[in-house]
């Protein structure tokens, strides 16, 4: 194969170079007999399990020291996995019936993942290859084998794979790695959240072409335009090396810039701010210029625990985090979570689709107590802080009526105990169900403001998950049919005198950025590393050329349109 072109999807930003080095999942063979043991056998199973339990959390450990902690949540699942009671029970019985630990173990993992994999939800179903690599883990540890890893890597690689688990990319070592090129996966797989966090430029879903790319081929990706080139002549390696240190040079200067503020050529200035997950995320936005928090997620509290986070230990988390932002602004979304998860003392269950389910404000709605201990945690953390509260998952005017009673309440039982609180505590919600954004003006008669979640938007308006790669293309946040949702919302707020924000990954698409600009939008909330380079883009924009492309990208017949618009106008 010779100078030949692949396409694929990009999943991290970035331009490299190297030689091809395959990375091929084997699974070990499972041995299988009777055993005399069950008992031995149990706790040797329970060893294998702890081990493995320890790696993950070394795992999530080295994603969280390089800011990546929202990131590194995906092992919270893994180590659930290892103490879900079903499956647990399942490879105890086979071990007392008198299976070895590893048929028995494997057996469990298989059952439990194609159960997984055969519900409807495409989401939730994907979660099967993460009980599948837990379960590899598990294997290896019970035959004395060493974890899937490259070795004698000498020089900077390019890393191909017909797919890359969760441990197999946050294991590898990033010195050796110039990029990940894999035969499926999609904008949301693992391995493009955890190489955007990794800042390792990668493409995902180049198909089955990418299997003939022998080792050792010349490689240069471009993930920025989608396309792996393979064995490149002299000229082409010239060019692309040009472009790249053209690449480079424009980010650093970016990222040098990344805490001056967004001024478009015309003066306006716009605030960015940053989605975050933890507090070590929160010490990373500022590093790449944020302005404050867009959306502090607050799930991570309660998962991987066996009872629900205290008020106390909601305060010391959040005050934490509030610290580290001084007066700026902190939206947070109060949690927001569902059957996608299964909690116990939550008493949420496993749904067939969970993202359109009992979830998020309307399990806070009907459990209160669980609403009221963590909006009086942040009323007790917000003293000398910008703190604004943000409910996700509305889809009535009734449930933001009931929020609004709860806050109230908790403020009221605040008080009985003479406990301090901040000022005027902003209330907002997210605006992700087009039912919302329909009703954009009498939902902002009830907030102080919006924050448009375009992921879930989008999704919800074309009926098609994000999560499944054969449906995800139909939803683009740039087609028309989400953006006049976004225009009607941000004029809708700006009517009732409320700022309009919006938290999704269109936030940070550089040709999503300059429609959003021109609609209107008063707050970018993105992820910290995508900052810089949106700022960039808005300092080279002016409000008045971007209103007038906005006006003709909401005529426009579809995504792709609407982006070659936006192309035109940035050359």
């Amino acid at each position: 194969m010779k100078n030949i072109q692949l396409k694929g999807i990009l999943a991290a930003p970035g331009m490299a170079e190297g030689l091809a080095v395959w990375l091929h999942s084997e699974s070990p063979a499972v041995p299988r007999y009777v055993i005399s043991n069950p008992e031995g056998e149990m706790e040797r199973l329970q060893a294998a399990l702890d081990q493995a339990d320890q790696e993950i959390l070394q795992l999530k450990k080295k994603l969280e020291e390089v800011g990546a902690a929202s990131e590194a949540g995906v092992f919270d699942a893994h180590s659930m996995f290892l103490k879900d009671p079903s499956l647990l029970e399942i490879s105890a019985e086979a071990i007392r019936s008198g299976l070895n630990a590893e048929a028995a173990w494997m057996d469990g993992v298989s059952y439990f993942a194609q159960a997984i994999s055969a519900l409807s939800d495409e989401t939730l179903a994907a979660r099967g290859g993460d009980v599948r690599d837990v379960g590899q883990r598990v294997l290896r540890k019970l035959l004395g084998l060493p974890d899937e890893h490259l070795q004698g890597l000498a020089e900077p690689s390019i890393i191909l794979a017909r797919d890359l688990t969760p441990s197999q990319t946050a294991g590898l070592d990033k010195t050796m790695i110039a990029g990940f090129c894999t035969v499926e996966g999609g904008p949301t797989s693992h391995t493009a959240i955890l190489s955007k966090a990794l800042g390792i430029p990668a493409l995902v879903g180049l198909g089955e072409a990418l299997q003939q790319v022998e080792p050792g081929a010349y490689l240069l990706l471009d993930a920025n335009a989608g396309v792996l080139t393979v064995n490149a002549d002299p000229a082409a390696q010239e060019s692309f090396r040009e472009r790249s240190g053209q690449s480079a040079a424009t980010r650093d200067l970016e990222l040098a810039l990344a805490n001056q503020p967004a001024v478009t050529l015309d003066g306006h200035s716009v605030e960015v701010v940053a989605n975050v997950g933890s507090l070590a995320d929160a010490q990373s936005a500022l590093v790449y210029g944020a302005e404050g928090i867009g959306l502090l997620r607050t799930e991570f509290l309660y998962l991987d625990r066996s009872t629900a986070p205290s008020e106390d230990e909601q305060v010391e988390i959040y005050r934490a985090i509030f610290e580290v932002m001084g007066t700026r602004p902190v939206v947070v979304r109060t949690l927001d979570i569902g059957g996608d998860k299964e909690i116990p003392y939550l008493e949420i269950r496993r749904e067939a689709n969970p993202f359109l389910g009992w979830r998020a404000i309307r399990i806070c709605i009907d459990q209160p107590e669980m609403l009221k201990t963590q909006i009086r945690a942040l009323l007790r953390a917000s003293p000398g802080h910008d703190v604004r509260i943000m409910f996700p998952m509305v889809s009535t005017l009734r449930e933001v009526r009931l929020a609004r009673q709860i806050f109230d309440q908790s403020c009221l039982e605040l008080s009985a105990r003479g406990q301090p609180v901040g000022g005027h505590i902003q209330i907002g919600i997210m605006v992700e169900i087009p039912s919302v954004a329909i009703l954009a003006e009498k939902f902002a008669e009830l907030v102080d403001f919006f924050s448009i979640g375009t992921n879930d938007l989008t999704q919800y308006t074309f009926a098609a998950d994000r999560g499944n790669e054969r449906v995800a293309h139909l939803g683009d946040p740039c087609h028309p049919a989400v953006l006049r949702q976004i225009a009607r919302v941000i004029e809708a707020g700006h009517a009732r005198s409320i700022w309009v924000g919006l938290c999704g990954e269109m936030g940070g698409d550089p040709e999503g950025i300059p429609i959003l600009l021109g609609l209107g939008l008063d707050e970018f909330s993105i992820s910290s590393s995508a900052i810089p380079h949106a700022k960039a883009i808005l300092r080279s924009w002016s409000v008045s050329k971007a209103q007038l492309v906005a006006q003709a990208a909401l005529d426009a017949e579809d995504a792709e349109a609407v982006r070659s618009l936006v192309r035109a106008q940035s050359r």
